[in-house]
């Protein structure tokens, strides 16, 4: 009905495991969501959940085309075992009824289940899923930590923040009216970043892109998939570092095989939270089919 909150699913594909990327490490994202208010009413009802198990379809995930949400954020956290057939069967059917998706993922293979997945999950390159076309991105970027290879774009430590750049013509999902030049320049910064890119037989396009700390390559942080007639609006983005609660605030902390020393920008940076902000609320209104 008219003013009705948009209705946002916030899912991984992985079961909870506290000392891992589960949905309570990105609750910063939730809590950001819900306080967000048009004429005084809640303008997002949130739901956040991990996938029940593994090896068999995800009560959710399976029938999520029946569900009542307007979009999905899935975390792909998993080692290429997180979505069924009938998971996948089902967000595709949720896409092509026209309602939002945006898939994220990291480094190498992590959240490799989302190559199942037609049109949006082509957009991801993995280590030995979906190679990028592109040769030279298939070579290690981030050396320091040699037992994570490519895809491994280091855009700076955990704690940092990076510059991104917005590609022309400016996306919606990149505007900041508050900020210098109108575009969204910060986003928080990950050592090893996955790998995207525009596939090319889809209506889409890379809208925002990233530079290597380490080699100075740059690298692609979002592909945006247009709504058209057979598709509602998607997001392919390079990794759900961008979301967790760890690259917001170091002070929530992260799972024990995350060695990495940490940075500490973000917080010295006052724009790159509010940037952030700002790329959170503009997707997900745009993924609802609302203007940023």
């Amino acid at each position: 009905m008219p003013g009705s909150p948009i209705k946002v699913l916030l899912q991984t594909t992985i079961p909870t495991t506290a000392d891992d990327w589960c949905i309570a490490r990105f609750s910063l994202l939730g809590q950001f969501l819900r306080e967000q208010r048009r004429n005084g009413a809640p303008l997002f009802e949130v739901t956040m959940r991990d996938r029940e198990s593994l090896g068999a379809p995800d009560s959710v995930l399976s029938t999520l085309d029946r569900s009542r949400f307007d979009e999905m954020w899935l975390f792909a956290a998993d080692v290429g075992n997180g979505l069924t057939a009938a998971d996948c069967a089902a967000i595709s059917r949720f896409l092509r009824q026209g309602r939002g998706l945006l898939l994220t993922r990291d480094h190498m293979d992590l959240g490799s289940s989302i190559c199942d997945l037609g049109g949006v999950g082509e957009a991801h390159h993995f280590h030995s899923r979906n190679l990028d076309p592109d040769a030279a991105r298939c070579a290690p970027d981030d050396t320091i930590t040699t037992s994570i290879s490519w895809p491994n774009f280091h855009s700076g430590a955990n704690g940092d923040y990076q510059e991104i750049r917005a590609i022309a013509p400016l996306h919606p999902v990149l505007t900041n009216p508050n900020a210098a030049g109108g575009a969204i320049r910060f986003l928080p910064a990950h050592p090893h970043e996955g790998d995207v890119s525009a596939p090319a037989n889809q209506d889409a396009r890379v809208i925002a892109e990233g530079r290597s700390k380490a080699t100075g390559r740059p690298f692609n942080i979002a592909v945006a998939f247009d709504p058209n007639s057979g598709r509602g609006p998607a997001i392919a983005e390079s990794s759900f570092h961008h979301f967790a609660d760890y690259n917001w605030d170091l002070s929530r902390g992260c799972p024990s095989f995350v060695a990495e020393p940490p940075g500490a920008t973000m917080t010295q940076e006052p724009n790159a939270l509010l940037d952030t902000h700002r790329y959170v609320l503009n997707l997900a209104l745009w993924l609802a089919g609302s203007a940023p």
